[in-house]
């Protein structure tokens, strides 16, 4: 009889990934990176382990929206006040901060546990193709 694989905090072998978000679907893209962050496209995958890897996302400004939510979405947020809702539509969004539109997509889909805000902070994005992080020698992440 055969026991369930679970992977151990100090087993982790943490690799560095690379993600074009250019002409993709930002959602899409986001979906592909939570799963890298969390582990998931692993074999040794263990929901209470953190066992995902590092994710460099690169082109977020060239990452596109389908359908009319460039004009229909907001990103809305609260300031605590009275009356301090404020509202920024994605076309101004995408135009101003895109790492900001792709880093609340990933956070959107990541756990709202200690597990998932760890794995936010190995994510990394910029919006065009340079990238800080080039002596941990990332690898390209095809989907």
């Amino acid at each position: 009889m055969s026991k369930t694989f679970m992977a151990k905090p100090a087993d982790v072998q943490r690799k560095w990934y690379i993600v074009d978000a250019a002409n993709r679907p930002l959602g899409r893209t986001a979906a592909k990176v939570a799963d890298l962050l969390r582990g998931k496209v692993k074999p040794s995958f263990t929901p209470h382990v953190d066992c995902g890897d590092h994710v460099i996302v690169i082109n977020a400004d060239k990452a596109v929206l389908t359908g009319k939510k460039l004009e229909n979405k907001y990103y809305r947020r609260h300031t605590g006040f009275i009356g301090g809702l404020k509202e920024v539509k994605y076309s101004t969004l995408m135009n101003t901060r895109p790492e900001l539109a792709m880093e609340l997509a990933v956070k959107g889909m990541v756990p709202d546990t200690t597990i998932g805000r760890k794995a936010l902070t190995r994510l990394h994005i910029y919006a065009g193709e340079n990238y800080a992080q080039v002596a941990q020698k990332p690898e390209k992440y095809e989907f």
